[in-house]
């Protein structure tokens, strides 16, 4: 990947960042582990970004 990249670019990248982490513990003893996973998480290798 291109070291210079555009503003709009990096911020798609940063979003997709923040959204891949995990369920802080909190919310799962919050919800009694109902919510123990993300529905957004997404590995490096396995689920690539749509390119846009």
């Amino acid at each position: 990947m291109a070291r210079v990249k555009d503003r709009s670019k990096k911020n798609r990248l940063m979003k997709a960042n923040r959204e891949t982490r995990s369920v802080p513990t909190w919310v799962i003893v919050r919800t009694n582990r109902k919510v123990r996973t993300n529905p957004k998480h997404r590995d490096w290798r396995h689920r690539k970004l749509h390119a846009r």
